[in-house]
């Protein structure tokens, strides 16, 4: 009798997970599922690893050139010689620099850190919303988690992305144990988990700087709802929190800052080569409000901006499957929590309100942001709500048999709803594009009315029968799950500059092998042969997709001119003329005087013109224009020209 009261009084406690009438789950075949889930997850990230090239062969490029030195290991820098970084804080990159260090340079030990990242992210979720919502909860997380189409297109690439969802899932975790530990016994270990939250946003701000913030508030109304202590010791805890995440976040913009600048690479992706623009600007603000140079290409990516926008025809088989179902958990919460307080429903009926307002939050935070943004928004920026999907899924099961034991009466039709929402959705996105795999259609539409059908025939209803369970669960996840199955082996990840899973509606590029054409073969042998006292025996135009190639085939010191997009400052004409005035610089593979590009394009083109030597084609044995062989990115048209620095 004691401990069954030990029990109910746990499960009424805030901030943990009621333990009393929670689906338990003996522990081996708790482990087993959760292996089976984590070598699914496996599986779908690391299959085929050495199909995947170079991935986004920016990103590879400059793991190559990070290699070279500790300062370009702590800038990011793009190029050997230290010009310019990346257009992102360096951490995405250095575990695929150590990978590299010690498996070797190759496209399979680039993605290899992004599969354990990956997998290492399911894991995380599933301890977490265990925490919360129990075992049962835990595992089917971590299966949807796994099952997401754009998480698996992402996590089989080299963008920031992976490490980002890794780091900011592990900060909810910290903030499940800080709140726990705030019930148990308020006081340093509450604080410690508090602080270790803030401590991992700080370095999701590293990875992708604002994008890791996105889910601050999540965590500081879950803490604020679900934390013990009066509200001004949570609030005060809360601002130790901030300080701690501000610290771990900006330490590396304050340094860049300080850092002199002769010493350092340009800051690529900003206006000035400033570290603070690059925060605030490119990869800030500019990607929320409408910013001219970030704008490009966004409703080729991702759909014009509005609140429609997770569900239109470019992302919505990405990341939308269960987004009806995620209103529904929302409302099952927000109906348990009226209910609870009018004495209609036993505490241990319900789950902990934090859980549900820190998922529920975070969802709902990145759902409007990435809606509304009006810079450049690409569909994998999406699996970072992925986390927050899983987690109301998971929460959603657990919370209508927690309902249903304690004999409330809606559950059957909240269950109904949900498969109802969530069927509906799935068949409406299946018809879409009914020449792929349009055969799921039948399945789903089969098992939606199957389980619809067993939840409202079963009385008395008890609980999610096994077969109601099995329907439902296949009606569920059968479209996404087969979107993620056919990821590995696909080749619509645009050269690895935007993974995605399914059709799509984007120009077919495959993925890309860092190939050079034979003229781009010849015109690297010729320059660093003739170049071999310059510290850049060859500085490359039109920005990172015309250098990549380059710099991945040589291990001379090729820079790239303009940063990502060659829209940067850098080098700079005064860079330029003091280069070429010491013999730092040879050649400069460019452009004809008047090509269209950006103003610091234009700018260097025509210094170019003015003070270097043209080389004629027949000097380096090839055409002035690159032949153009699928899958390698040249960033040149007819205009490509050679010239010699060294002979002005």
């Amino acid at each position: 009798m004691t401990d069954s009261l030990s029990i109910l009084r746990r499960a009424a406690t805030p901030g943990r997970a009621a333990a009393g009438p929670s689906p338990a789950l003996p522990a081996w075949p708790a482990r087993a599922a959760l292996g089976a889930v984590l070598v699914l997850a496996a599986g779908l990230h690391g299959w085929s690893l050495t199909s995947l090239d170079w991935g986004n062969i920016y990103y590879s490029a400059a793991v190559k050139s990070m290699g070279t030195s500790w300062t370009n290991l702590l800038f990011g820098s793009y190029d050997a010689a230290g010009v310019i970084t990346i257009d992102k804080p360096p951490s995405a990159l250095w575990p695929q620099v150590i990978s590299s260090k010690v498996f070797g340079l190759h496209g399979w030990s680039l993605m290899l850190p992004q599969v354990l990242e990956g997998v290492a992210a399911v894991f995380v979720l599933h301890r977490t919303v265990r925490r919360w919502a129990g075992e049962g909860a835990g595992l089917l997380a971590a299966l949807v988690l796994t099952l997401t189409p754009v998480t698996v297109a992402i996590d089989r690439d080299n963008n920031p992305d992976t490490l980002l969802t890794l780091l900011v899932v592990s900060a909810a975790y910290s903030l499940t144990r800080a709140l726990q530990a705030a019930q148990d016994a308020p006081g340093r270990s509450a604080t410690r988990w508090l602080y270790a939250s803030a401590f991992l946003i700080g370095c999701g701000f590293l990875t992708k700087m604002l994008a890791a913030w996105m889910v601050v508030p999540a965590l500081a109304a879950a803490w604020l709802v679900g934390a013990a202590g009066s509200w001004a010791a949570r609030l005060w805890r809360l601002l130790a929190a901030g300080a701690v995440m501000t610290a771990s976040s900006l330490w590396w913009v304050v340094m860049a800052e300080l850092w002199p600048r002769d010493d350092r690479p340009f800051i690529g992706g900003g206006k000035n080569g400033s570290a603070w623009d690059l925060v605030t600007g490119y990869n800030g603000f500019g990607r929320i409000f409408h910013a001219e140079d970030d704008a490009k290409g966004t409703d080729a990516f991702g759909g014009a901006p509005g609140l429609g926008r997770l569900f239109n025809d470019n992302v919505a088989g990405q990341i939308s499957w269960l987004l009806p179902l995620c209103a529904v958990a929302l409302a099952v919460a927000a109906a348990g929590a009226v209910l609870r307080r009018r004495n209609l429903l036993a505490a241990d009926a319900t789950l902990p309100a934090s859980g549900w307002v820190l998922w529920g939050t975070w969802l709902v935070v990145c759902a409007v942001l990435f809606s509304t943004q009006q810079g450049l928004f690409r569909p994998y920026y999406t699996t970072e709500i992925a986390p927050a999907i899983a987690a109301l899924t998971g929460g959603l099961f657990s919370a209508l048999v927690r309902a249903h034991r304690a004999g409330a009466r809606w559950v059957p039709a909240a269950a109904v709803t949900a498969v109802a929402v969530t069927t509906g959705w799935a068949a409406t996105v299946i018809r879409r594009t009914p020449d792929w795999n349009g055969w799921l259609l039948w399945p789903v539409l089969a098992a939606g009315c199957a389980a619809v059908a067993l939840l409202l025939l079963s009385r008395p209803w008890n609980g999610l029968r096994p077969a109601a369970l099995a329907c439902a669960v296949i009606a569920v996840l059968a479209a996404p799950g087969t979107w993620a199955a056919t990821v590995p082996g696909t080749t619509q990840a645009m050269g690895g500059l935007n993974p995605v899973a399914g059709p799509t509606k984007l120009p077919h590029i495959p993925s890309s092998k860092a190939d050079l054409t034979d003229t781009q073969k010849k015109i690297l042998r010729y320059t660093t042969e003739r170049a071999r006292t310059a510290r850049i025996p060859l500085a490359i135009e039109r920005g990172s997709m015309a250098a990549s190639a380059y710099i991945l085939n040589t291990d001379e010191p090729v820079i790239g001119m303009g940063g990502y997009g060659g829209d940067n400052d850098s080098p700079s004409l005064a860079e330029l003329e003091k280069w070429t005035e010491n013999g730092e610089l040879r050649y400069i593979l460019g452009a004809a005087k008047g090509s269209p590009g950006a103003d610091t394009f234009v700018r260097r083109t025509a210094w170019a013109t003015k003070n270097c030597v043209t080389v004629p084609a027949q000097a380096y044995g090839g055409m002035p224009r690159p032949a153009a062989a699928p899958g390698v990115a040249t960033g040149f048209g007819d205009d490509v020209v050679l010239y010699d620095c060294g002979k002005r």
